[in-house]
């Protein structure tokens, strides 16, 4: 079968992570991608190590960071700075359907790269930007990191332990939350943007800025603040909003504890043995254990130390009460769900003395399945081959 995407072409002028992560989903999805890279370097990414992979002869290959957002793409090098360069990425795009790119606002401008040069030459293309705050604004020429994102953003006030706890400090994520949600909102976005075109012939400028994007992540948290009038706080592991909602001790290591509503938690003590605190009024609503939390955690701390991870949360799990365990990134693809869905993909690359192994995508079709067709590319594997046809004189976009 085909992806959903087939047929669909995207050239790929992005770097690092927010717009490969983007320009991957729409692969994965069964559109073609041609990633273009500067000769001899390539996506930073791929530098950015260790670990590295190892080449067949031994040598150093790629980081690891490059293969997590750049499966099913081809690899084309390309001095875009140069006019030959950018006369070949004009060409390329009369032929795509999507462009993406995520330099700085106005950057590509010289190049006769930009949305106003590029769209005279295919009217249908969808050319989206990626940048730290768009396209417009006091900031707009300012470049963006998913760290000062997270930090500017919001989320790193909200992330950390409280003031007063020991190694309280605004802490950002262990992930590039910023650079990710980008890629998802972007994609989205271009899909959006396709089927406009599909149905008008018209195409549009998408702009997708990380500190938008970052802002919109804060969800209730933001929300909390506009009704309250209170800006939320960093409260390490509790949830702001539901109690109890974080981990627990036990003797080999934590529980994640997560009680939606009051019946989850009266089937909480009962299973922990302590029925009668299901009852007390300090405790039998959420808002009154949000009001006595610290009572309330530190009593239940004591009764879960003593049980083993798996012995609690099968009690949990009989009771009916969600949960689950803090796993190391090795314990999550061991976990039996995890081999179940298949969420570990393996592919060979020639060049490569071991295979190439990334997370699978999370999206599921019934009629037009994810294809993994194509292994994150050996930088300009791919060069020949595309700018050969671009020679033959490929179909435009809109013959296409």
């Amino acid at each position: 079968m085909s992806g959903p995407l087939h047929g669909v072409r995207v050239l790929d002028l992005s770097r690092v992570l927010a717009g490969p992560w983007a320009t991957q989903t729409l692969a994965d999805l069964g559109a073609e991608v041609i990633k273009i890279e500067r000769p001899g370097a390539g996506d930073d990414t791929r530098l950015w190590g260790p670990p590295f992979t190892t080449k067949a002869d031994g040598t150093r290959g790629d980081a690891a960071y490059f293969l997590c957002a750049n499966r099913g793409k081809k690899s084309v090098e390309l001095d875009i700075a140069s006019p030959e360069g950018a006369e070949t990425v004009r060409r390329l795009a009369a032929t795509c359907d999507v462009v993406v790119e995520n330099f700085k606002t106005g950057g590509l401008a010289k190049y006769g790269l930009d949305w106003p040069s590029l769209e005279k030459v295919n009217p249908r293309l969808v050319y989206c930007s990626i940048t730290g705050f768009g396209q417009d604004g006091p900031d707009a020429h300012r470049a963006g990191y998913d760290y000062m994102i997270q930090a500017m953003g919001g989320l790193m006030s909200v992330t950390g332990q409280p003031d007063g706890a020991p190694g309280a400090e605004p802490m950002k994520v262990g992930v590039a939350v910023a650079d990710l949600f980008t890629g998802l909102y972007a994609s989205n976005a271009i899909l959006a943007a396709l089927m406009h075109a599909r149905a008008t012939g018209e195409g549009q400028h998408v702009d997708v800025a990380l500190f938008d994007v970052q802002a919109a992540m804060l969800a209730n948290q933001a929300t909390n603040w506009f009704v309250s009038g209170r800006a939320p706080t960093r409260m390490g592991n509790a949830h702001p909003n539901l109690a109890p909602y974080q981990p627990f001790p036990c003797t080999d290591g934590m529980v994640v504890i997560a009680v939606g509503n009051d019946g989850q938690f009266r089937a909480l003590c009962g299973a922990l043995g302590a029925a009668g605190m299901g009852e007390d009024p300090r405790f039998v609503t959420n808002a009154a254990r949000i009001e006595y939390r610290a009572e309330m955690t530190a009593t239940l701390a004591a009764l879960t130390a003593g049980h083993d991870m798996a012995g609690l949360m099968a009690r949990l799990e009989a009771a009916g009460v969600p949960c689950g365990p803090v796993n190391t990134v090795d314990q999550v693809f061991a976990e039996p769900q995890a081999v179940h869905r298949g969420l570990e993909v393996t592919q060979t690359r020639p060049d490569l003395s071991a295979p190439v192994r990334t997370v699978a995508s999370p999206i599921r079709l019934s009629k037009t399945p994810v294809a993994y067709d194509r292994p994150p590319p050996a930088l300009g594997a791919d060069t020949e081959a595309v700018l050969g046809e671009l020679s033959a004189g490929p179909a435009t976009a809109e013959a296409r």
